[in-house]
């Protein structure tokens, strides 16, 4: 009798285990300690103050993984959850203190503001390094400084360091209907000859930002560094003023968010691989999520660079600093950039 003999193929490939998630690590690590994380930089909220009826300086402690060094006029960008949806948002630093501790100025406004205000001392969130290319230039030469509302935090840090980086003259004028560090600068100025300060009550004067005021609080600011962050209308005229007499890279600007041109028409836009064409009012991000696209995005202001993605064909203007981009196959930040063709987008 013969016995049939099945032969059964053994593969020689070796089991290959999934590593653990780093989600379900930093999920173990916080039972122990609610800042450990293998990568994340979690912080916790230590202190709050109130600076004006809606604005409040909070201080974050955070874990090892943030690295200290930062210059005046950057940012950090905070992630929240509310309602297990995640949201984000950047803010100025108004400093580091020497134990590593952050402090934001917040106007408690939005979402996240709102959470980071007025929720429970102790909430954990999750902010990213120092970021932002909105910095005091290096050398001793003078410096003009325009701030209104809660701009104020990142020009009130460049101030200070304007002073201990010894420029030759620092001017700073400042709209605000509150006096938020206005005690503080005042102090400054009456310390340090050098530092000129401006300060304009909007509650009680309706002077806005013109040639006129700044010749008259800073006679050569054609030829002088400026900085400047606020409110839209401020920064359009701003904007304006410096590229009449042709001296806009004199110009740093750093926006709560960014300013479309009002004067552009509607475009056309295709997301290639979604396979979904909408039409573009806005910033491509703004107007994609109208059309109810998801794309990535972070600080929705330029900064972290999360929404960056391929422009594959079309003309686009990046709203921040005016430059046009007519080449294909290029970089581009949906946040702030608007369209000024039909654009196809490879996301």
């Amino acid at each position: 009798m013969n016995t049939a003999v099945t032969h059964v193929a053994i593969s020689n490939t070796s089991y290959q285990p999934h590593w653990i998630k780093e989600d379900f690590v930093d999920f173990v690590l916080a039972q122990f300690n609610p800042l450990w994380s293998m990568r994340k930089i979690k912080t916790t909220i230590i202190a709050r103050q109130a600076l004006g009826n809606d604005m409040y300086k909070v201080v974050l402690a955070n874990n090892p993984k943030f690295k200290n060094h930062w210059q005046a006029g950057q940012s950090v960008l905070v992630t929240v959850q509310v309602h297990c949806v995640h949201h984000q948002r950047s803010y100025s630093i108004v400093d580091i203190d020497a134990k590593g501790q952050i402090v934001l100025g917040i106007k408690a406004q939005g979402l996240v503001s709102d959470y980071l205000c007025k929720s429970a001392d102790d909430i954990v969130v999750e902010i990213s390094q120092v970021q932002g290319d909105f910095v005091l230039h290096t050398d001793q030469s003078p410096a003009l400084m325009i701030a209104s509302g809660s701009g104020i935090t990142a020009i009130y840090a460049m101030v200070k360091q304007a002073i201990a980086q010894n420029l030759e003259s620092i001017h700073l004028i400042y709209f605000n209907r509150a006096p938020v560090f206005h005690v503080e600068l005042e102090h400054l100025s009456q310390q340090y000859p050098q530092f000129h300060y401006h300060f304009i009550d909007t509650s009680s004067s309706k002077q806005y930002l013109d040639e006129a005021l700044l010749t008259g609080q800073c006679a050569d600011w054609k030829s002088t560094n400026t900085y400047i962050c606020g409110s839209t209308p401020m920064m359009k005229s701003a904007k304006a003023i410096f590229a009449k007499h042709d001296i806009s890279n004199q110009l740093h600007s750093e926006y709560f968010q960014p300013c479309v041109d009002d004067s552009a028409t509607e475009q056309p836009i295709t997301f290639r691989r979604a396979q979904r064409d909408f039409i573009a009012t806005k910033t491509l991000l703004e107007s994609a999520e109208d059309a109810g696209l998801r794309p990535t995005s972070g600080c929705r202001m330029g900064i972290c660079n999360s929404c960056t993605c391929t422009k594959v064909s079309g003309v686009t203007k990046n709203i921040i600093t005016g430059e046009i981009d007519q080449s294909d196959n290029q970089q581009i930040k949906l946040c702030v950039s608007q369209a000024l063709s039909p654009v196809t987008i490879d996301l």
